[in-house]
């Protein structure tokens, strides 16, 4: 199997992954992650839809996969994988199967034996750039980003979780209603949230809960360009002119940004790993967080009242805004981890001490 560049580079590997059936190619944007490890929960992140996921860590496999309904989604969401090398036997207790099975049994095409180092750093000098996976090479490159992503990977229904959802069974009792906009929400987001006093109404990315009855809102990670969440939007800005708290992640800060009147960009080559360092604008202090994303917020754009939250140290680019009087708050980077250290879990426990408060 190959990888073919849109510049023209042809990267030839062996599949481990599921075939890709003669004549077919898999399309997405080529993109690289440097986490050292947690594959299993990344590759179930929905922000990663679209796709080709280039591991810039040596050996992968090694562990296996846990059980996937443990994961951060129903299945795997990436458009392809490519690995320096695959180990094929995996040892760990917690491992259920390999993660060459995994992929097949998913349908997901994976190559190994490439030069990783060598394909990122021309991704860094160039940027990310659209690839496919098959057999054949590949004349027209489908861009993912030019269709709406998030309506791939949004639920289609609305679901509650309650105090009871620390199991995540469904219940509906907590005081505090909090609505969460699915865009590509990782589970563990909705662990973090659902608490003893919260009932979490998880809902799709443009269902109308504007004549809901409900205390906050909070906005999820996602894949893909912002601006083509319109209805999000919509309603995040009915949301802002009820004075709803709100807290944004990842996307969710982008579509903060673009509800409050100000502009996204798309990134060089984004920001994958769980070693992004992000400073606190006031306090000046550096956290080490996981992140998942190709655009950002154009700090320079946002309006009157509304200030940096948090930037990166590596390039400078925004990880978080919220507005200096009202209770609107959002950061880039993914507090909720998995994979990744946990070192902004805070941010879930100072959003909930503000409903209580309000």
């Amino acid at each position: 199997m190959k990888l073919y560049l849109q510049d023209g580079t042809v990267i030839e590997g062996e599949n481990f992954g599921a075939s890709i059936p003669a004549g077919k190619q898999v399309h997405g944007e080529v993109v690289f992650n440097t986490g050292m490890v947690g594959y299993p929960e990344g590759l179930t992140d929905p922000s990663y839809a679209g796709q080709i996921v280039v591991l810039t860590y040596p050996l992968i496999g090694n562990y296996g996969v846990p059980d996937p309904k443990t994961l951060e989604s129903e299945k795997i969401q990436i458009a392809g994988l490519v690995v320096s090398e695959y180990c094929e036997q995996y040892s760990h207790a917690g491992a259920k199967m390999s993660l060459a099975k995994w992929l097949k049994d998913s349908g997901v095409p994976a190559i190994s034996g490439v030069d990783t180092r060598a394909l990122t750093k021309k991704l860094r000098e160039h940027g990310v750039m659209l690839g496919a996976l098959g057999a054949e090479k590949q004349k027209k490159f489908f861009d993912p980003n030019e269709e709406n992503l998030v309506a791939a990977v949004s639920p289609k229904k609305k679901k509650m979780y309650g105090p009871t959802s620390l199991k995540l069974r469904r219940a509906s009792n907590g005081p505090i209603k909090i609505v969460a906009i699915d865009c590509g929400m990782k589970e563990n987001i909705v662990r973090s949230l659902a608490r003893k006093e919260t009932t979490v109404i998880r809902v799709p990315w443009d269902y109308d809960f504007t004549r809901d009855d409900y205390d906050a809102l909070f906005i999820s990670n996602g894949p893909g360009d912002p601006t083509q969440c319109v209805k999000t939007i919509e309603h995040i800005r009915d949301a802002m002119k009820k004075n709803k708290p709100i807290l944004g992640i990842c996307l969710g800060n982008q579509l903060l940004a673009l509800a409050a009147g100000a502009k996204t960009y798309k990134l060089p080559y984004g920001h994958r790993s769980q070693n992004q360092p992000c400073v606190e604008e006031k306090t000046k202090r550096c956290y080490i967080t996981s992140q998942n994303h190709g655009y950002a917020v154009d700090e320079k754009t946002l309006p009157a009242g509304w200030e940096e939250w948090f930037t990166n140290a590596n390039d400078g680019s925004n990880e978080g805004i919220r507005h200096k009087n009202k209770p609107w708050r959002s950061v880039q980077f993914h507090p909720e981890a998995t994979p990744g250290p946990t070192d902004t879990a805070w941010i879930f426990d100072d959003f909930l001490k503000t409903l209580k408060a309000v």
